[in-house]
């Protein structure tokens, strides 16, 4: 089973069974130390782009919001093993053609990371990917607030939905991981590692 590391805030690693090692949105906590093998940024807010904090292996894919959308439209990337496929993420504050979210296959484990956004149109059609965890930001400033995150859980139909991204400044913030009141709700603390399992 692939193993993830809440690392904060926004902030991701998750390493394949076969070493491979991915981060999203590099910015916040510890567990940088791993090279990687791929590399997310979801926009180029200073929240979620710190490129810095890593190192990177020779071949490392990195992948930005303008990779993610070149041509004009939400593009797929298959990487030593892993799929990746960025998909729609706006609001008031991240316009669509500057931001995206990631859904991320690893050893058959599939992950879908909203980055910044409120509820878009192409969220309904997640229900069929059959998306195993969810991470959803909801600090209700920058981006939805708790209940719209739980409606958006409703909609994508994961098997665990997560809260992250709930306080500006803040790694993570437990009162608010507790309000949230989507399906399948599975708090997880920054500096917290998971096994990452099929449903």
């Amino acid at each position: 089973m692939p193993e993830l590391l809440y690392q904060g805030h926004g902030s991701f690693r998750i390493t394949a069974d076969g070493g491979t090692v991915v981060y999203v949105d590099p910015y916040m906590g510890e567990g940088y130390d791993k090279a990687a093998d791929i590399v997310l940024v979801t926009h180029q807010h200073a929240d979620h782009n710190q490129l810095e904090l890593i190192t990177r292996k020779a071949d490392c894919a990195v992948i930005t919001e303008a990779e993610a959308l070149a041509g004009g439209k939400h593009n797929c990337f298959d990487i030593n093993g892993v799929h990746v496929e960025a998909v729609e993420a706006n609001n008031q504050n991240h316009p669509p053609d500057k931001c995206v979210g990631y859904i991320v296959a690893i050893d058959g484990v599939k992950i879908y990371f909203s980055g910044d956004t409120s509820k878009t149109g192409q969220m309904a059609s997640f229900k069929a990917k059959d998306i195993d965890y969810a991470f959803l930001c909801c600090d209700g400033r920058y981006n939805m607030g708790l209940a719209e995150a739980a409606e958006c859980a409703e909609l994508i139909g994961a098997q665990h939905n997560i809260p992250v991204h709930m306080k500006p400044g803040a790694p993570f913030h437990r009162e608010t991981a507790e309000q949230f009141k989507g399906p399948g709700r599975l708090v997880v603390a920054d500096g917290e590692t998971i096994k990452l399992s099929k449903r």
